[in-house]
């Protein structure tokens, strides 16, 4: 397995790729393909990212059928479902990067902003399970003192979203805590832009 510099190189030139619009083509998932990765499978990455419907991540890194190993919520928020998939690919399929990839204009952190400006009563359970585990990374931007606008209300608690949810994966699994410190498994933060396609790496670049 390659290591996690590497496995970060490949997601950069692949989302130039996909800027450019020059992907690798049909390769990635034809039918040779599939019978190459048919009885196993080696994801040189894991990525936890959103939802949304703009931001795939086989997409946005330009990868095939193999390459990445996808877990998807609302808000890139880390739950324990969430941690136990990253453990389980890390420690099964050794591989050496995970990305919490957070995106602008993220929905499940714009609720949560306007839940803690104005609580709502008759608000999903479940739902709210999201909203509360993005809470305490954003909670103390609404502070007045600091003076941002609503757009950078929001910008900022993206960032700092994939900040919290980065280091509860360092810090809340003994299994990645293990990893970290005895393979070199890296885990990092980013944040794709949606008008440009970009995908900024901000957080944990060694």
């Amino acid at each position: 397995m390659i290591e996690a510099k590497e496995a970060l190189n490949r997601l950069i030139e692949g989302n130039k790729r996909f800027i450019n619009e020059k992907r690798l083509g049909s390769h990635h998932s034809n039918a040779e393909r599939r019978r190459e990765i048919m009885e196993a499978q080696e994801p040189f990455a894991i990525i936890l990212g959103c939802s949304d419907s703009r931001v795939p991540a086989e997409l946005v890194f330009d990868q095939g059928l193999g390459d990445l190993f996808v877990i998807r919520v609302a808000g890139n928020i880390v739950a324990p479902s969430q941690v136990a998939s990253v453990e389980f690919a890390a420690e099964r399929f050794h591989t050496p990067l995970v990305v919490v990839l957070g995106h602008t204009q993220c929905g499940a952190i714009l609720a949560t902003l306007e839940e803690l400006a104005r609580p709502l009563i008759d608000q999903s359970p479940n739902l709210h399970a999201i909203v509360d585990r993005i809470r305490p990374a954003v909670e103390n931007l609404l502070n007045p003192a600091l003076h941002l606008s609503p757009e950078m209300q929001v910008e900022e608690a993206v960032r700092a979203n994939i900040r919290a949810s980065a280091n509860h994966l360092r810090h809340g699994s003994p299994i990645l805590e293990k990893l970290i410190l005895t393979k070199g498994l890296q885990v990092i933060g980013a944040q794709y832009c949606l008008e440009s396609g970009a995908v900024e790496f901000f957080e944990g670049i060694e």
